[in-house]
């Protein structure tokens, strides 16, 4: 019931002893509000920076059920881990989209590259020989701590573009106070007119549609929307699947005969069942980003990623409002997950109203 059986993979393999020194290191991270360096660099060693990276240069060739079982994985040791092993991942497959060039000066040395992405428009590009001069202020933008590159989006001449920026032309500013998924570090990035040669941009809107010239790979040429949210939904997944049995040890501790009474009997099934749901719902959407996805398979599969994060909130909900004051102590692993679950969930991708709008239109569509 409780057990996580991730496919045999070396993504896979990997993340398991990444979840476990997460885990070690979980509750200084939450203090500290960013990773430890002993969990950033095995991230990074276990393969999520090289996952989107393209076959040619060394990566992995961005597989989203191997993807979505690491995640899900790390997230039961520590769910801030898991979001930046997405944002790694995430971050190389949007750089996956610039043209060669750019692709050969972030990736000439090796596919283990960390790079961070602000995915939201902002700042000012100014038209310079050859390229853009950018300044301006992207927040929230995580791994920030440990990106060797940063992705920005700016609008330049009325279409958005992501720019690669390498770290010697940026600052940091420490602007990251949250209640939860605080050990993502996810402070502002700070450009001050940073010039960027055009072989480092792509045009959002190509990122957004999956409209890869460079690559033939399908995993290269889904939209954000067909592929993405089950990711977002897998680290709020995974601290919910590590929730569990730690609320059961703790409520049966308390249980004269190692078995609590019937309320909470029907609390752990509840959850479980719950819990599992939500992991079937994920792992169908990523099997089907896997190909090239219908319009209706990607309104499902936003539908899908928003359900199972609405059904990863309600269970975590349930084990926190069920589990004592004990669980409401500060640096409580299930008070921590309950705080990392509400952030993350919130996410835009995961948002019901917005998945259910494109799935309304399968069956109301515009006249």
């Amino acid at each position: 019931m409780l057990d996580q059986m991730p496919p045999a993979t070396t993504l896979a393999a990997a993340a398991k002893k990444v979840a476990d020194l997460a885990a070690e290191h979980a509750a200084e991270a939450d203090t500290r509000r960013r990773l430890t360096p002993e969990v950033a660099s095995a991230l990074v060693s276990a393969g999520f920076a090289r996952h989107g990276v393209p076959a040619a240069f060394g990566g992995a060739g961005s597989s989203f059920p191997d993807l979505l079982h690491a995640l899900i994985t790390v997230g039961g040791g520590c769910a801030s881990a898991s979001w930046c092993g997405l944002s790694l991942a995430a971050s190389g497959r949007i750089a996956a989209f610039l043209p060669r060039r750019g692709q050969q000066e972030i990736w000439r040395d090796s596919p283990d590259v960390p790079i961070a992405a602000a995915l939201p428009p902002a700042g000012t590009a100014t038209r310079v020989d050859g390229g853009w001069e950018l300044t301006g202020r992207w927040a929230f933008v995580s791994a920030i701590d440990f990106a060797e590159w940063v992705l920005v989006c700016v609008p330049a001449d009325g279409l958005p573009i992501f720019c690669a920026v390498p770290r010697r032309d940026l600052a940091v500013e420490d602007t990251w106070f949250t209640v939860g998924m605080r050990g993502t570090g996810s402070r502002t990035v700070v450009l001050d007119r940073a010039v960027v040669p055009d072989h480092l941009t792509c045009a959002q809107t190509a990122v957004v549609a999956g409209c890869n010239d460079h690559l033939a790979d399908p995993a290269y040429r889904v939209s954000v929307l067909g592929s993405m949210p089950p990711l977002f939904a897998a680290p709020a997944l995974g601290a919910a699947l590590g929730a569990l049995p730690v609320w059961a040890d703790v409520v049966g501790r308390k249980s004269r005969d190692g078995r609590p009474e019937p309320r909470y009997q029907q609390v752990l099934a509840q959850t479980a069942a719950e819990l599992d749901s939500a992991r079937l719902l994920v792992e169908r959407a990523c099997e089907t980003a896997g190909g090239l996805p219908s319009e209706a398979d990607i309104a499902r599969t936003a539908r899908d990623a928003s359900m199972a994060a609405e059904l990863t909130r309600v269970a975590i909900e349930r084990l926190f409002s069920t589990g004592g004051t004990a669980m409401q102590v500060e640096g409580h692993p299930v008070g921590r997950a309950w705080r990392d679950v509400h952030c993350a969930v919130a996410h835009t991708l995961l948002k019901v109203d917005v998945s259910s709008a494109h799935f309304a239109k399968l069956a109301w569509p515009a006249s």
